[in-house]
């Protein structure tokens, strides 16, 4: 969205309740699309559904939602796409915290490698029975077919369970899951950059300040050009 100086002016308190409208329309647009993604509800009886009632949860569309009142309402904390007539899984990015997924009853020929990656609570999953498990058997501490589903039980951790420095990683960084089968590498205190080897701080100011000072000069150039352009009209 775009506004014009100059056109016309809004009193404060208008154009607050305007703004906060709008990114909370926008809020609703993004985040909470993967609910209705496919028609219909969490059901009673189902895998998510019992879940669900277990965990005091709210029923959003497909979403089971944390009920709370912490800052982020919309926590998703079960996803069901049963029966969904889903083909492809890719972008599943808005449920990263769920803790249960049923993508069970779809005719699913192709999962992206990265349709997971950042789920790092993800700990119990329900497949058609062709379709394995993300990051294969070994990323789950149980995997079985049952009634036609293949069921992923306990995401493992990728890394090593110490805490310590691991192999996956270069030196100066530490390991960290990211999902079944994924990690990643966060360098130590005292050390950034490539590879983590630079050490000392990040020098925010210096990358930060001469970044910041340029998009303002550009903003005003542009501001400017824009200004005679509608004075020549």
């Amino acid at each position: 969205m775009k506004m014009n100086a100059g056109c016309y002016q809004l009193k404060p308190a208008l154009f607050i309740l305007i703004l906060n409208s709008y990114f909370y329309a926008s809020y609703q647009l993004t985040e909470l699309q993967i609910c209705k993604l496919c028609s219909g509800t969490v059901l009673n009886g189902t895998a998510v559904g019992e879940f669900c009632l277990s965990s005091a949860g709210r029923i959003d569309g497909r979403c089971c939602l944390r009920n709370d009142n912490t800052s982020d309402p919309e926590h998703i904390i079960g996803l069901d796409l049963s029966n969904c007539s889903l083909t492809r899984v890719e972008n599943l990015q808005e449920a990263s915290t769920v803790l249960m997924i049923d993508l069970s009853l779809n005719s699913i020929v192709n999962v992206s490698d990265s349709a997971f990656q950042g789920f790092i609570e993800l700990n119990y999953m329900i497949l058609p029975a062709d379709i394995l498990c993300p990051g294969g058997n070994t990323s789950w501490e149980k995997v079985e077919v049952k009634e036609g589903n293949r069921l992923c039980t306990g995401q493992k951790n990728t890394c090593n369970q110490t805490g310590q420095l691991s192999y996956n990683c270069p030196a100066n960084s530490l390991c960290g899951p990211y999902g079944p089968g994924f990690f990643e590498c966060s360098c130590v205190a005292n050390y950034h950059g490539y590879k983590c080897l630079r050490e000392g701080e990040f020098p925010v100011l210096q990358v930060f300040g001469p970044l910041g000072a340029s998009m303002v000069v550009i903003s005003a150039l542009l501001w400017v050009t824009q200004r005679r352009k509608a004075k020549s009209l």
